[in-house]
């Protein structure tokens, strides 16, 4: 919406509480999101330029920067540095989904990867392309929010896409519907009711630019740079799903 209103580019970092109903190592009552939404020109690509030079720009400064606080991490907790590149890896879903068929595991090419599967794609990426840190795009749309653009030449898929961390996703992102009537009949399909949400749709009824963002989980990044096995140990105040602090 701010966008809407004019703002080109839009940062927020804030304090997410929510009730995950998961056990997952990676999961946890409270975490800091950070999240962008930028007016584009051309198409989502340019999204993923913005996700590449912020996250290649942090792994840098970090190595650079922080060597002693990460050795005195690395004595209590074991761990080898992050292989990326300056060019960041980027594979369609469909190329992600060849991949692990190439390697036996059996791909609906129409989900969404589970977390098993995207933990092997990551062995297959790291074995082929000797990168730790890849972005997958063009999503299936039925795993997408109802705000996300579909791609223009099959419908099935998503102009999105999720970046990866030795095998676990830290980002999700993608181009958002900018038209009004679209995003409500999209809302609709969804099961969403539009008076729950018509602040929201009213601010696209005026003519939108093309836009799209991302929304990132630090504590996950911090999580996998620094190779630990629970998302509890990169939070302050870590919470259980009931959001009691543990």
């Amino acid at each position: 919406m701010a966008i809407c209103s004019g703002l080109g580019r839009v940062f927020m970092s804030k304090e997410i509480f929510r009730d995950e109903d998961s056990n997952a190592a990676y999961a946890n009552g409270n975490f800091t999101s950070l999240d962008a939404e930028m007016e584009i020109d051309e198409g989502y690509s340019e999204v993923m330029d913005f996700v590449e030079h912020l996250f290649i720009t942090i792994f840098d400064i970090l190595y650079k920067n922080c060597e002693k606080e990460l050795e005195i991490v690395r004595k209590e907790y074991p761990f080898t540095p992050l292989k990326y590149s300056t060019k960041t890896l980027r594979l369609t879903f469909q190329e992600g989904v060849q991949m692990l068929k190439d390697a036996g595991v059996e791909i609906d090419p129409m989900e969404e990867l589970n977390t098993e599967a995207k933990r092997k794609l990551g062995q297959l990426v790291l074995e082929k392309y000797d990168t730790e840190f890849y972005i997958l795009h063009r999503l299936p749309l039925t795993d997408r929010p109802f705000y996300t653009m579909p791609c223009e030449d099959d419908l099935d898929y998503s102009n999105s896409f999720d970046a990866f961390v030795r095998g676990e996703e830290i980002i999700t992102g993608g181009e958002h519907i900018n038209e009004h009537e679209l995003l409500s009949d999209s809302a609709e399909a969804c099961g969403v009711e539009l008076k729950t949400i018509s602040a929201y749709l009213d601010s696209f009824k005026y003519g939108v630019r093309p836009h799209g963002g991302f929304g990132a989980g630090l504590n996950r990044v911090v999580m996998l740079f620094l190779g630990m096995d629970n998302i509890q140990e990169t939070s302050l105040v870590p919470c259980d799903l009931h959001g009691h602090a543990l």
